[in-house]
């Protein structure tokens, strides 16, 4: 019981650091394993663990995958041939365009694909007469929907997928969540497409238009930023904090909350969350891509240009990625080679392989485009996971989610109440902390349950993927919807009006679709 509550302690301190953003998600889960090792209650062995997961790894080298497809230019010219060039209808634009950023954030980081398009979209808004809040906030929803599609979609899904096999069971396959997946991206991608437009506002006075054009005619690079709560700014005006002298860019203009700052503005103390315009040199990107001081929202992404058959290459090894990894899970192919796997982490470090020696990104400085924090955040995450398993910690709220279960739904509705709960759970841990830290805590919850109850426990695995990914009723609950509240100007009061009807959906769909498909027996 010392051990349950010693971990009870352990969380509570983990989820207070994160929400306060003490320090980087990746120190303050392994501060938190530290913990859990000075207790005894995790091994050494244990805690490095998750640093030789392949769901791990494959998660790293997926960043460098999709920085050698961001760089070919070939998601710009494909954003641009949908993109209508004449007169539309906010609902014409969305359908052509949402089912096409849902499929291929099936395939390739979220981030990127947003940052790329998120300034193409706003751009052709105004060349067309449609207000570009319409489009952006839907465009972070698609990426979200479409990540859930696929093992590789999101990074949340290698990580249950790690767990998985860490626990001696078979993996999911390459489209094992798409069998629910694909039916909650249809049913949200309707929504957003029919009935988003309707709680979205209009154009608000966030206009920085003139600024971009005038840096573009004078070859200087126009980059948003969003502050977070680690920039040394924060609470100083920048007539008292000379952003040049730190960071070599001129700002142009602050957004707060949705909205333009206008008076003196440069006397305004910076807040958490601010998006400032830059005029910068392309060096920027570069240089402060993974600061901890702010998020680079958009830039231009022009200014890395491969030739033409490196472009082809690029999006023909991706093919190779997805479809030989799909190939490689079925029962025949395994037939032929005994002992060895075709899977996703073969794939991923072959294509990498090949795109570092034709450099299709820099392979002298690959290691700017992997998101180390994340790596450290998903393999402390594996000892977290495991610590719980120990204390037992797992069990006895496994025992209580039961006990819950069985007063809302009683026999019949038992499994369907337990499914509930788990997701609800699962769906706050993401609101509130990172994604995968929440996927890895309610895996243990997962696990304790099915065992239990001596069923399958595939069915909960699978409701913690989604609902860790389901993050859209806040703008913090998921990188994407933070990076475009600066770019289209919105309030924290837009993503809930779009968001929770979405969570919602996806929440009813998950509950009873998920033990259709995977019966809980």
């Amino acid at each position: 019981m010392i051990q349950v509550i010693f971990v009870a302690f352990c969380l509570v301190f983990m989820i207070w650091a994160l929400v306060a953003n003490r320090l980087k998600p990746g120190l303050i889960l392994l501060t938190c394993v530290v913990m859990m090792l000075c207790a005894g209650i995790l091994q050494p062995k244990e805690c490095l663990e998750g640093f030789s997961n392949k769901g791990m790894i494959t998660v790293g080298l997926l960043f460098l995958v999709s920085e050698g497809v961001r760089r070919s230019g070939l998601l710009e010219q494909l954003i641009l041939s949908i993109l209508p060039q004449k007169r539309t209808t906010v609902t014409r634009a969305n359908a052509q365009l949402l089912p096409a950023i849902a499929a291929l954030s099936a395939f390739l980081n979220n981030t990127p694909v947003v940052v790329i398009f998120a300034p193409i979209i706003k751009n052709w808004a105004r060349k067309v007469g449609l207000s570009h809040t319409k489009f952006l906030i839907p465009l972070s929803y698609a990426t979200i929907l479409g990540g859930i599609c696929t093992l590789i979609g999101t990074s949340t899904n290698l990580v249950v997928d790690g767990l998985i096999q860490d626990s001696g069971r078979e993996g999911m396959g390459m489209f094992e969540i798409g069998k629910v997946g694909i039916i909650i991206c249809l049913v949200g991608l309707l929504y957003l497409i029919f009935y988003s437009h309707c709680l979205l506002p209009d154009n608000r006075e966030t206009e920085t238009e003139d600024a971009e054009d005038k840096y573009k005619a004078e070859g200087i690079h126009a980059v948003e930023i969003v502050l977070r709560s680690r920039f040394p700014g924060l609470g100083k005006s920048l007539s008292e904090f000379d952003f040049y002298r730190h960071y070599g860019a001129t700002v142009h203009s602050i957004r707060r909350g949705g909205s333009l700052l206008r008076g003196d503005w440069m006397n305004m103390p910076l807040e958490n969350h601010d998006t400032l315009m830059l005029g910068t040199d392309d060096k920027f990107v570069q240089t402060y891509q993974e600061s901890s001081a702010f998020l680079i929202s958009s830039y231009d992404t022009d200014s890395y240009p491969l030739d033409h058959s490196k472009r082809y290459l690029a999006v023909l090894l991706l093919v190779f990625m997805v479809v030989g990894a799909t190939i490689g899970e079925l029962p025949a192919v395994r037939a032929l080679v005994p002992g060895f796997r075709f899977d996703m982490f073969f794939f991923v470090c072959l294509t990498t392989v090949i795109m570092a020696w034709t450099k299709i990104f820099n392979p002298r400085k690959y290691s700017e485009y992997i998101s180390w924090d994340v790596l450290v955040t998903i393999a402390c995450a594996f000892a977290i996971s495991k610590g719980m398993q120990n204390s037992g910690f797992a069990d006895q709220i496994a025992d209580l989610i039961i006990a819950c279960a069985d007063v809302i739904g009683q026999t019949h509705h038992g499994p369907y109440a337990m499914m509930a709960i788990l997701f609800l759970i699962t769906n706050l841990f993401t609101e509130l902390i990172t994604n995968n830290a929440a996927a890895a805590l309610s895996f243990p919850l997962a696990l304790a349950v099915a065992e239990k109850l001596g069923v399958d426990p595939m069915p909960f695995f699978i409701c913690i993927c989604i609902a860790a990914s389901a993050a859209f009723s806040t703008p913090i609950g998921y990188q994407t919807n933070l990076l475009v509240q600066g770019i289209g100007g919105y309030r924290f009061t837009d993503y809930v009006k779009v968001g929770l009807p979405l969570n919602i959906i996806v929440f009813l769909i998950s509950i009873f679709v998920i033990p259709m498909i995977w019966p809980i027996r």
